[in-house]
């Protein structure tokens, strides 16, 4: 059998061969070699389609033959930002040492999450995905890029997955493919369709996006991962027959079967339609988690859905159309965008009127006129005032505000201020006008909004553009220009200009249409110009993360020194602080003499986390706890001892970082750094068409790392020697996994509350208590 693949694998490469397939065949299977030229003979896919196939399923299964062995690595750290706040950025580690998600912002630990809390998560547009919790809301994020948001997708479906197969009686196989094929596939009634190879495997659907062009560079090698297995995903059967839906909450994809060489031959479209829904539907109605038994009531249920059929019902209404039928002049126009939202026109149900009659209902509807009251024949119209003339702005001198806050009126009279002159005090006007004043950019006031020019790309992206293009003070032809210079003094874009950039970049379909655009780009509208030149910069989106990183780099790894040296001084400091250690040794003295006499047995040691129950124990006296009678023996048999605190002077601030956030950040830094590094050898110049600019742009950008290198090194070795001390606090008997955040909050607690009562019985004398 072997054999007998190996002949048809290799009579399939001189097919091949003989189409102009290029030999760097991505190492699969042969079997899926195979399959995959099987389909460019079928006429199914171009040979160009099958290359990018076969890279992309290589990237992919790379990826998940990485997740399979997730559960015996202890975390993974991703860079994400705060959809829609570029500026908020966090870090996402999955950490399935604690099996626990944690959002770290600058080395603190700020919200953690148990995997069993993990509900669902979602596939968005671009680099966005989406996090559900219970008794959380939703974490909607920016991945840093499509690399990452895979991964953590990835990771996230295995967690899911092993929640649900653990309370059921079966486990799936990840890498088992149930049924695959070609389909077109519309992500909403309003996209075009694109062309996508779908897996079905168990508990979940795969898309890749098998289209080729460098429009697709930030697409990744898996498109969309849809999760049948957490019992949100349903599948329909449209009306059109060869065409089914699957929707949940978050999306809506409408899959048609092509036509290919199965279909010209004759098989019914309709039984291939039929074969995808029957096996979808099995995979999605597993057993359901308990906790989402117990967290989804009726009334949920109701709103998951109620939306998802609505739109059904309205693409059941939309036959989707084949790309032979869309003429140039749709694109040209506009009419694929989509159009202004309006008031929906009462749903009919699909099976009452055939497609033809319901469009019919969407055609203007003869009203009768009201009935006015006649003119006066005396009432003159007025003249129509002249057109408002076109006129430039003159930066008006506006300052920053101060949002302090006031007093109010009923109280001046009885405050200082009753008594306030305003002429009493005198400032210099035009220097504080000079600190503070806000720069205006000048505009033409003639028309703010987009006007009825014709846009290429979607309207209200385009009015949103719009507006952010209003603070740039260059021209779309400048574009590139500026790209090529990394730092704002140096002449560079601004970091909100990149970033802004960066959440406009073209899509792939945006890309398509403006490169078939045929006409005069300088009569276009400035959003389709600044569109346009984005479209012809190579790797676009790579370059903007890129420029981000250079900046913010230096910055992190500025912040994060000092924050890893000061953890580096409280391991040491704890570690050499021998008074400390007594101090620990008369606790464990007094809580063995209170537990046996309350029936308990003695304890050889306790964790640190107990100092911070000292205070609760109350004596006879209200006001007397077990710090107290802690500070009392020491100051009555050993008072060198309650001078421990000197010995940590580190822990008088509240630490608010932790060992884990901060190599967190450090390893994210390192990915960032290695990121630049792969970019500057993409654009390492090849040949004697490089212009001037991008080859200072290349020198620039390896000094830059160079630079950028030898600082991560240095803060390396420190993040590894902090890590080292701190295992050695494990010496006090503390669990491997234990947070240091939490751990030296702890024991800052104990020193403040401890100084505190030590001057109170200072200040009144000790005195032994019966």
């Amino acid at each position: 059998m072997l054999e007998f693949v190996h002949e048809k694998t290799d009579a399939a490469f001189q097919d091949m061969n003989s189409l102009g397939f290029p030999q760097s065949v991505p190492q699969l299977s042969q079997e899926r070699i195979l399959e995959i030229m099987n389909r460019v003979k079928n006429k199914e896919i171009t040979a160009d389609e099958a290359l990018n196939l076969a890279e992309r399923e290589k990237n992919t299964e790379g990826t998940y033959s990485n997740c399979q062995d997730s559960f015996n690595d202890k975390q993974y750290n991703f860079n994400v930002y705060k959809y829609r706040y570029r500026w908020q950025k966090r870090i996402l580690q999955i950490d399935f040492l604690t099996k626990t998600i944690y959002n770290i912002e600058k080395g603190q630990l700020k919200k953690q999450f148990p995997f069993s809390q993990i509900k669902s998560s979602a596939d968005k547009e671009g680099l966005r995905f989406m996090i559900s919790f219970y008794g959380h809301q939703n974490y909607e994020l920016e991945a840093a890029s499509p690399g990452d948001k895979e991964n953590i997708l990835a990771l996230l479906n295995k967690i899911i997955q092993n929640k649900m197969t653990s309370s059921c009686a079966r486990r799936p196989s990840p890498t088992y493919v149930i049924h695959e094929g070609l389909l077109d596939i519309y992500k909403d009634h309003k996209s075009g369709k694109l062309k996508y190879l779908v897996k079905l495997k168990e508990g979940e659907l795969l898309l890749y996006n098998i289209s080729c062009g460098e429009a697709d560079e930030n697409s990744g090698p898996l498109a969309a991962a849809i999760l049948l297995s957490a019992g949100n995903a349903k599948v329909n059967k449209e009306n059109e027959g060869d065409c089914f839906s699957v929707q949940t909450k978050e999306s809506h994809y409408l899959f048609q079967m092509p036509v290919n060489a199965q279909t010209k031959l004759g098989v019914d479209s309709m039984k291939i339609c039929d074969k995808w829904v029957e096996l979808i539907r099995k995979q999605c109605s597993p057993c359901k988690n308990p906790l989402q038994l117990q967290s989804v009531s009726a009334d949920d249920t109701y709103e998951y859905w109620s939306t998802s059929d609505e739109e059904i019902n309205r693409m059941s209404n939309k036959k989707p159309q084949r790309e032979e039928q869309i003429s140039v002049g749709d694109v040209k126009t506009g009419a694929l965008r989509s159009a202004p939202a309006s008031p929906p026109l009462p749903a009919l149900p699909s099976s009452d009127l055939p497609f033809s009659a319901s469009k019919q209902l969407l055609g203007p509807t003869n009203l009768e006129p009201t009935s006015l009251p006649p003119l006066s024949l005396d009432l003159q119209l007025p003249v129509p005032p002249p057109p408002i003339p076109t006129y430039t702005s003159q930066p008006l001198k506006k300052t920053k505000a101060f949002h302090w806050d006031p007093v109010p009126q009923e109280k001046i009279n009885k405050s200082i201020w009753a008594c306030y002159n305003p002429d009493k005090r005198k400032i210099n006007i035009s220097k504080i006008y000079h600190q503070f004043r806000i720069q205006e950019v000048q505009s033409t006031l003639s028309n703010e909004s987009l006007g009825n020019q014709a846009i290429l790309l979607d309207s209200k992206i385009a009015h949103n553009f719009n507006i952010v293009l209003k603070s740039f003070q260059i021209q779309p032809a400048q574009l590139k220009e500026k790209l090529l210079i990394l730092y704002e003094d140096k002449g560079g874009l601004t970091d909100e200009q990149v970033m802004a950039l960066r959440r406009y970049v073209p899509t792939p379909k945006d890309v398509q249409i403006y490169q078939s655009f045929r006409g005069s780009v300088s009569g276009l509208h400035i959003v389709d110009q600044f569109m346009f030149e984005m479209c012809n910069i190579p790797h676009i989106n790579r370059r903007l993360d890129i420029l981000l990183i250079i900046r913010e780099l230096p910055r992190c790894m500025r912040d994060l020194q000092p924050l890893i040296k000061k953890k580096i001084d409280m391991c040491k400091q704890l570690l050499s602080s021998q008074r400390f250690v007594a101090v620990l040794e008369y606790i464990l003295v007094i809580g063995n003499y209170l537990n046996e006499n309350a029936g308990k047995e003695k304890a050889k040691g306790f964790h640190l986390s107990s100092l911070a129950k000292m205070p609760e124990l109350r004596g006879k006296e209200k006001s007397f706890t077990l710090l107290h009678a802690l500070v009392e023996q020491i100051l009555l048999y050993e008072p060198d001892l309650a001078t421990f605190p000197q010995e940590l002077t580190e822990f008088e601030a509240v630490p608010g970082t932790s060992v884990k956030g901060l190599s967190a950040e450090v390893d994210v830094l390192g990915k960032e750094l290695e990121n630049i590094v792969e970019y500057k050898k993409l654009i390492k110049p090849k040949h004697h068409k490089t212009t001037t600019q991008e080859t200072q742009f290349y020198r620039d950008l390896k000094a830059t790392v160079q630079q950028n290198e030898a600082d991560h090194s240095q803060l390396s070795k420190d993040n590894g020697h902090m890590k080292k001390l701190y295992s050695e606090i494990l010496k006090y008997g503390e669990a491997e996994g234990q947070d240091s955040q939490e751990l030296f909050g702890w024991i800052a607690a104990f020193i403040r509350d401890f100084k505190k009562i030590h001057a109170e019985m200072q200040a009144g004398g000790v005195t032994l208590r019966d």
